[in-house]
């Protein structure tokens, strides 16, 4: 396809040449993902949708032609190659008459200059005009503004001591001597992906600004190859159980009224001796996130973050947010999924926290927005990552006239999920008691266009790569009723998956989140159906286990049996009249002198894959797939003596109740064998709401006998169970509760 050119000049006179043409969208990311572990740039790629949420772009570069940098007050625009160069002078023309800029020096290929302090105080609404850094910010985009393009502006990372700027926050902690506290880049070569048109395009740019230009110029960078380590001096800037202590000091403050919420961290380190670029797939591969992101910060300063909650996004005059709080790790399964989102839902705890969050939210939005504009359109929506649930807000509002993206970005620093409120205050408290400076957590990642729209989230969940070392930090909101030792294991949980992603190779991850029980020899299982919905799900799951299944509808010829030569049999069914599927029963076949339907126990299986554990063979696979059956003989002949007794006439056996555990194989008064090798869990204590409770909850259990048994019963016995469509056992007299083995019981 013939690339699409076409020009526009920006408010303040810089002319702009655009060429677009069409990439492939399969692949069209990677080179500068690879690129960016040695030369400068950033690439943003969303991974996670929510509906009408977040976004579909994914966008990147390397070798951008300007940097702008600060650290503290002191600002620095830099030119990264020639054709930086060529706009260097235009950019200290017009930085000359930012007024807050004291005596702007340009230096070969540097602009620096000092922002001057505020002299006097501002009202609130005006806070995000008081001189700053943004006050240079400010300037470029004005610069450069324009409608005409709605990819074009400066991409980079906001640091946490931005802040500073605008609070007055003493600081306690020691800062390194090569930290900065913003890295913005402006790129003149982009890669869009757009997920939902399903189409990829390069923009390339040519600016010119009266004589200059930088057309005809290569588009060049300088490049550092990456270098990792293979250890580290600590892995942690907080002991054991020192983080669980600073929890008690924020609730001494929460006791003095000091705070109400404060969310202070922890950083991990771990060696990286794998490049950024891997990091980076590895995280989109198990942990995708709204605000993926990837940047080169030079300096071998690397960020590499898969961050779940946006922190501004400014689209013309509308203001959103999306403050997470309240945290669950995940469970097992989707079913247990589910328990866990009901109790983060119930949690009062959880709750207070995303209210307080969005309360401060929407304080921060006032400032700004038009009155009656500020809403909550969400709230508390549940959002799953790969090793926690959270729940989430969605907060919006409507810029008043004279405030514009920079405003509501400012407005908001830093938002009350990594900070605490009052915000102030949490702020001083994070500083007088984390162990290290937070440089980039806590800060902000994405991108201000010049057509006035922004596009940023929360450097949160990621990796900082220096020097080879990576640096993951954690924290959690803290309230009054936080539990110390729950706080510092929810940091461990969220940062789990990033430390994982640094220390497991993409292959092994996925040969490890395959089956869980790895297939073997199989064993060979007749499952014998009376016409029950749910048949062919516990087939499913036998076979995971490693069984190889044979499905036979009750009533099939004598001769299948045989033929078949089955290991194990498996009866699947509903007993009439037990309403709603729960817990099954297992029947004994009726034999001499014992009643047909006698009840012979009960089996608990919480896995239909457990069935296959009662093999003769007794594979170990399969007995790692049957980890929590319990493995129990059955006490048939004492409950049989005890209801016989009960009855007229009673043989008066005797009445002891068996506990649970091994009892001796006796026949009942019919002289009828138990059949060997059922799994059973015994009876449970009258009135045990616990074990009632499991009772209710466990699924469905067939009956298991092993083949064996069967041939060597008795046929009227074994054909009774598997010939009948509908086998119609009485309810049993006595009550029987479930119970969950430990692994060591298997």
């Amino acid at each position: 396809m013939i690339p699409e050119a076409t020009a526009y000049t920006t408010d303040r006179g810089i002319r702009v040449l655009r060429t677009v043409e069409d990439v492939p969208v399969e692949g069209a990311i990677d080179g500068i993902v690879d690129a960016l572990d040695s030369r400068r740039g950033a690439l943003f790629a969303s991974s996670f949708e929510y509906p009408g949420r977040y976004t579909r772009w994914d966008v990147g570069f390397v070798d951008p032609l300007l940097e702008v940098a600060c650290r503290g007050r002191e600002v620095s625009v830099t030119a990264l190659n020639r054709r930086g160069r060529q706009l260097l002078p235009v950019l200290a023309d017009v930085l000359a008459d930012v007024r807050e800029l004291v005596s702007p020096n340009l230096r070969g290929e540097r602009l620096t200059g000092v922002v001057e302090a505020p002299q006097h105080r501002f009202p609130e609404e005006e806070r995000s005009h008081q001189p700053s850094v943004f006050s240079v910010i400010r300037a470029l985009t004005d610069l450069f503004r324009s409608d005409a393009d709605p990819h074009l502006g400066l991409y980079g990372a906001f640091g946490y001591d931005l802040a500073f700027q605008f609070e007055p926050i003493r600081p306690a902690l020691d800062r390194p001597a090569d930290q900065r506290d913003l890295v913005l880049y402006l790129p003149d070569e982009i890669v869009i992906v757009d997920h939902q048109r399903q189409r990829a395009t390069r923009r390339r740019y040519e600016l010119e600004a009266g004589a200059r230009s930088t057309r005809g110029l290569p588009r060049e960078g300088d490049s550092t190859p990456y270098v990792g380590v293979s250890k580290v001096a600590r892995s942690c800037d907080h002991g054991p159980g020192e983080y669980a202590g600073g929890v008690q000091v924020a609730k001494d403050a929460f006791a003095r009224g000091d705070l109400f919420e404060v969310v202070p961290g922890q950083t991990f380190f771990e060696p990286c001796p794998v490049p950024p670029s891997e990091l980076f797939r590895r995280l989109r591969e198990r942990n995708p996130a709204p605000y993926g992101f990837i940047i080169n910060l030079g300096g071998w300063d690397h960020l590499v973050g898969a961050s779940p909650e946006m922190y501004v996004r400014v689209d013309g005059p509308r203001v959103e947010t999306c403050p997470i709080s309240g945290t669950i790790a995940r469970g097992r399964d989707p079913m247990d999924d589910a328990e866990r989102i009901r109790a983060l839902l119930n949690s009062s705890k959880d709750e207070s926290e995303l209210t307080m969050c969005t309360d401060v939210d929407r304080n921060d939005k006032s400032r700004i927005c038009e009155p009656g504009s500020v809403h909550v359109i969400g709230r508390r929506q549940i959002e799953i990552y790969s090793r926690v649930i959270h729940t989430v807000d969605h907060v919006e509002g409507t810029l008043r006239p004279g405030f514009d993206a920079l405003d509501a970005f400012l407005s908001h620093m830093w938002a009350v999920t990594v900070t605490g409120a009052p915000k102030a205050w949490a702020m001083q408290f994070i500083e007088d008691h984390e162990k290290t400076p937070r440089a980039w957590y806590g800060g902000a990642v994405g991108w201000i266009g010049f057509d006035g729209r922004m596009n940023t989230g929360l450097t949160l969940r990621t990796v900082r790569v220096r020097k080879g070392v990576a640096e993951v930090r954690v924290g959690a909101t803290l309230l009054w009723e936080s539990d110390p030792e729950a706080e510092e294991l929810e940091t461990r949980d969220k940062a789990a998956a990033f430390l994982d992603a640094i220390r497991q190779p993409r292959a092994e991850a996925t040969v490890a989140a395959g089956a869980e029980v790895r297939p073997v020899a199989s064993t060979r299982v007749l499952l014998v159906d009376h016409q029950d919905s749910f048949v062919h799900t516990l087939a499913n799951y036998l076979r995971q286990g490693g069984a190889d299944v044979t499905t036979l509808r009750a009533g099939f010829p004598e001769d299948e049996l045989d033929r078949l030569a089955p290991e194990l049999v498996v009866l699947h069914r509903r007993l009439p009249g037990e309403g709603p599927p729960g817990v099954r029963r297992l029947s004994r076949p009726p034999g001499p002198g014992g009643a047909p339907g006698g009840q012979a126990g009960h089996a608990a299986h919480p896995d239909a894959r457990q069935a296959v554990a009662g093999s003769d063979r007794r594979r170990a696979p399969v007995r790692r797939a049957a980890r929590t059956v319990h493995r129990r003989s059955l006490p048939l002949p004492a409950r049989a003596r005890r209801r016989a007794a009960a009855r007229p006439g009673g043989d008066g056996a005797v009445r002891r109740r068996h506990r649970h555990g091994r009892r001796a194989r006796r026949p009942s008064r019919g002289g009828c064998p138990v059949p060997p090798r059922v799994h059973h869990v015994g009876r449970g204590r009258r009135g045990d709401p616990a074990r009632a409770r499991r009772r209710r909850q466990a699924g469905p259990a067939p009956s298991c006998y092993p083949a064996s048994w069967l041939r060597s019963s008795p046929p009227k016995a074994r054909w009774k169970q598997l010939r009948s469509p509908v086998w119609q056992a009485p309810r049993p007299s006595w009550s029987t509760t479930t119970s969950r083995a430990s692994p060591s019981q298997s």
